[in-house]
């Protein structure tokens, strides 16, 4: 069977299963949050721009995978419903960085990764594996057949 490509752009989400292979190009600041249960061979990816949804509502409700803190249990609801189970879950996060230096004032990429933590250790969830930070864009080719995530980032590829 032919590989299917899911693209996930900024402030999306996409669930696979067997043959797909989901990609999300151009992670800066924003968290890209990889999901894999490999019993259901299911997985979703998550492209979140802002840390907060607090910041407008409106938004949120219209497209909660905008923001970190509405869109990480979105993509876990999206998985459960779908027939992935919590205790078999691999999660892998990449993104969060300081595409312009230090002179970022915002912080947002740091933000993104502090309250994905938080989520995460309050749902007794663990990453996995993380390439998080720095000022270089990332792409995620995130395998669903067999979990493999790759990043390719400045010319440079490596497995997550």
């Amino acid at each position: 069977m032919a590989l299917m490509r899911l693209v996930v752009v900024v402030a999306d989400m996409k669930i696979g299963e067997k043959n797909d292979l989901v990609i999300t190009h151009a992670l800066g600041s924003c968290l890209g949050l990889m999901v894999y249960d490999p019993v259901a061979k299911l997985g979703g990816l998550l492209h979140a721009m802002l840390p907060l949804s607090k910041i407008n509502k409106q938004k949120a409700k219209a497209n909660p995978f905008m923001f970190v803190d509405t869109g990480v249990p979105a993509l876990f609801k999206a998985l459960y419903a779908v027939g992935a189970k919590k205790e078999r879950l691999v999660v892998k996060a990449a993104g969060c960085g300081n595409p312009l230096g230090k002179s970022e004032m915002f912080k947002i990429g740091q933000r993104n990764y502090t309250l994905l933590k938080k989520l995460l250790w309050k749902n007794g969830v663990l990453l996995e594996s993380e390439a998080i930070g720095g000022t270089d864009s990332r792409t995620v080719y995130f395998d669903i057949a067999s979990g493999i995530v790759k990043i390719r980032s400045c010319g440079k590829e490596a497995l997550l």
